[in-house]
Formats: structure tokens, C-alpha cells, sequence
């Protein structure tokens, strides 16, 4: 439904003139905690958009991801959700500034990171019992994000 409307909105605004590379497309991302299964969607549109708007630029409001959820959890959805964005080709999104491990990740500071994201993205195989706290915090989220796992405030403690 996004993707037609992306469509749509691209066709009217590129025959009025308006350059495909000043046009950027956000697909509104929702809460983890309200709809897991809208985050699959809307990764899917991101790996898509240049088929759908081709030229245009890709953003969005990553908080939204962690609307809802506790103080304490909203940075490692919003960290791992750009992460798993990036691994979607997203070129930009609106972010919380003042989170450092956020702006780290961005500039691409956190390569390993990165990668056992895509790792786990793409269904390969992970030894849980070798990643530091750290990493299988973030391995938790990711298969929260992509539904794997059901969205709880405790799904870190599991």
C-alpha cells in the first residue's frame, strides 16, 4: 500500500518538475511494540525503493521504532533498527543526536556491530555462547525487529 502510494507521489512529482534526487521517500515506521510485523514491511520498501522511486533519497523518524517502549530500551531498538536499516540501504533517518552509541553506529564506528546484524538479518548462523553481553543484546533485538522473537519490555532478560 505504501509502495503505490510512494509510487504515485513519485510519477506526479516528477512530471511536475520536481528532480527524483530532491524527493525523499519515509514509509513511516511504527512501534515495535504496537505492530513487529509493519518493521518487516517497511524494511522490505527500503531494499524495493529504488525499483519504486528510482533516484529518490530514503529517510525516516527511526524513534518511532522505540515509541512506547521503556526509557532504558529505546536506544538499543533505535541503535539496532539503523543498523538493520542500513543493512536495507537507507541513506538517512531522524535520530536522537545526543545518543553517542547512535551517532558511533552512523559514522560508521561499530563495524562489528554491523556485521553480526546482517548476520542475523540474513539467517546465518550465530554462536550465541561467543558474543559478549553487549552483542547478544543486540542479537536479541534483531529478532525482535524482524518478529522472531515476541515483543516484550523483558525480551533482553530472556
Amino acid at each position: 500500500e505504501r509502495a503505490l502510494f510512494a509510487s504515485q507521489l513519485y510519477m506526479a512529482a516528477t512530471e511536475a518538475g520536481v528532480p527524483p534526487e530532491d524527493i525523499y521517500v519515509d514509509p513511516i515506521i511504527t512501534p515495535v511494540n504496537v505492530q513487529q510485523e509493519q518493521l518487516i514491511h517497511c524494511m522490505e520498501f527500503y531494499r524495493n525503493q529504488q525499483d519504486i522511486t528510482p533516484g529518490c533519497r530514503s529517510t525516516n523518524g527511526l524513534s518511532n521504532v522505540s515509541n512506547g517502549a521503556p526509557d532504558h530500551l529505546r536506544p538499543i531498538l533505535n541503535q539496532t533498527f539503523l543498523m538493520m536499516l542500513m543493512h536495507c540501504g537507507v541513506e538517512g533517518a531522524i535520530v536522537d543526536a545526543f545518543d553517542k552509541d547512535l551517532r558511533d553506529i552512523a559514522r560508521g564506528k561499530r563495524p562489528e556491530l554491523l556485521d553480526l546484524v546482517g548476520k542475523v538479518m540474513a539467517g546465518e548462523p550465530v554462536d550465541k555462547d561467543k558474543l559478549s553481553k553487549e552483542e547478544l543484546d543486540y542479537y536479541k533485538t534483531v529478532n525482535v525487529l524482524l518478529g522472531k522473537s515476541l515483543y516484550s519490555d523483558s525480551w533482553l532478560e530472556l
